[in-house]
């Protein structure tokens, strides 16, 4: 595909989305009609005709969509935006795999600029189902960049750099909003929490009032009077109900509980406890209710949690910002080991905020407490922050000095590639010792298939990019190693790859 004119990408099923559109705009004039003739009453057609009118803007920006290639550049067209691009400004065309559920995977083309920059055109755009035709239209843009463009680093015939989310040319869009949003809800949370504090002090100080009570502290003292239960109803479905007071006295009726409907009956005699001109409880022979109040504690500790959620997708932010300076299509590591952070954190925090939520540092043992409890999340994060570094790989040429090992040691490795001693990517960790290396398909060599390292020479060895998979971890590293003029990728942990090189020279050298 040297010899490209030009590239059209169009939707794939323009008279689908267009049929889509009429459909929606349709209905959504049909709900507004309908609306306009019933009055008041119709005004629910307003919540389908809302649905149908983002289905039709939908389908109108997928079916306007449209992406143009030609010798001066690329041109980009949807409903709201036009873009175009010279070539001699496009460093690369890269593939962006984006995961959805379920294990549904879609593919666009990332357009990486000179300036460091990056566009994702709306096509060629594929599902799972399309990824042959998604190719070839990759392939001819590619093409047409590699003829036209200048200073272009790798011919069009070459393995196209994949862009994923666990890549470092990425931007995490969904984890910053899910960091800022955890944050401001743990500080919306913590806000009020001195003054619901101050609340649930003074409802347990509060005393019964006194004839001798000024008129200015009554709200504050405890007041009660007398009812009759008149009924109760009660809701099922939503676990509350209703108590009913005989006469409209001291008024028709309160929620409570459900349990509540179960304990009173009609004709009980209670006792209703006034706080703040607010019902606090019911006091009756069978049973006493009492209103839920708000616990500094309980506040305390669900903003200190969300504080503590807001982390994981803060660490993701933290890895990527280290990895920053890698290339766009290589994987970066996990940010899991910071879940063991959060989850240290965790044990010491949501306590210390719900015993004290408001004098954390008041006293000699909370003080304590904290510190205790930050040294330790120190320590756990320092840990962390060593698993997730960035390790460069190691060279590919190995010392002849090999160490003897001791009987047979199975490491965890695999072939990422289809051959006669890895069939159908079986293997899962590779056979050294005592016997000649081999791939096996677990720590053991039953059914093992001997590696022939008399064919086999290390090209080179880096580190996990987008095109070598979601089945390899981050952190490991890949040899690429040519195997009779085949390139052949082992995937392992950087300590146990350079074993494996060594032994695998080792072994070249003995049969030689």
């Amino acid at each position: 595909m040297t010899d490209v004119p030009e590239v059209i990408c169009r939707p794939r099923s323009p008279r689908a989305l267009w049929f889509c559109v009429a459909f929606a705009a349709a209905g959504v004039v049909a709900a507004v009609v309908w609306t306009l003739y019933r009055g008041p009453d119709a005004l629910w057609l307003l919540v389908p005709g809302a649905a149908l009118a983002f289905v039709a803007l939908v389908s109108l920006h997928l079916v306007t969509a449209r992406v143009d290639a030609d010798a001066y550049g690329l041109r980009s067209r949807t409903l709201l935006r036009r873009w175009s691009v010279p070539w001699h400004e496009v460093a690369d065309l890269q593939l962006w795999l984006k995961s959805h559920s379920r294990g549904a995977q879609s593919r666009h083309v990332s357009v990486l600029l000179r300036n460091g920059r990056r566009r994702t055109l709306p096509l060629p755009a594929s599902s799972s189902a399309k990824i042959l035709d998604f190719h070839d239209q990759l392939d001819a843009l590619r093409a047409l960049h590699h003829r036209y463009g200048t200073d272009v680093p790798e011919p069009a015939s070459a393995s196209v750099r994949v862009i994923s989310d666990r890549t470092a040319g990425r931007v995490p869009v969904v984890a910053a909003g899910w960091c800022v949003t955890l944050l401001i809800g743990a500080v919306v949370l913590a806000a009020p929490v001195s003054g619901v504090a101050a609340d649930q002090r003074a409802w347990e100080a509060a005393v019964p009032c006194t004839a001798a009570t000024p008129d200015a502290e009554l709200e504050e003292c405890l007041t009660y009077v007398s009812a009759v239960v008149a009924r109760t109803d009660s809701n099922r479905s939503k676990k509350i109900g209703w108590v009913y007071f005989a006469d409209n006295r001291p008024f028709e009726r309160t929620m409570v509980s459900r349990e509540a409907v179960d304990g009173f009956h009609a004709g009980d005699k209670v006792r209703l406890t006034f706080w703040r001109n607010d019902l606090m409880a019911i006091t009756g022979s069978r049973y006493v209710w009492r209103e839920h109040v708000q616990s500094a504690g309980d506040l305390a500790a669900i903003a200190a949690l969300a504080a503590l959620a807001a982390g994981y997708p803060g660490a993701q932010l933290l890895v990527r910002l280290r990895g920053r300076r890698l290339p766009g299509d290589e994987v970066l590591p996990s940010a899991m080991p910071f879940t063991l952070v959060l989850a240290g954190t965790a044990l010491w925090l949501l306590p210390l905020c719900y015993f004290h939520p408001t004098t954390l540092f008041a006293s000699a043992p909370t003080i304590t407490w904290a510190a205790a409890g930050t040294l330790g999340t120190a320590a756990l994060f320092g840990r962390a922050w060593r698993e997730t570094r960035v390790r460069p790989p190691r060279p590919a040429e190995v010392p002849l000095e090999l160490p003897e090992l001791d009987g047979d040691v199975f490491l965890s490795a695999r072939f990422l590639e289809h051959t006669d001693y890895n069939p159908h990517g079986f293997g899962t960790h590779i056979a050294l010792g005592d016997g000649p290396p081999a791939v096996t398909p677990g720590p053991g060599r039953f059914g093992a298939h001997r590696i022939p390292v008399e064919r086999l020479t290390v090209r080179t060895v880096r580190r996990v990019r987008g095109d070598d998979g979601d089945t390899v971890p981050s952190g490991w590293h890949i040899a690429e190693l040519d195997d009779g003029g085949r390139l052949v990728r082992l995937a392992a942990a950087p300590d146990d790859l350079a074993v494996v090189l060594r032994e695998l020279r080792g072994a070249v050298h003995e049969q030689s």
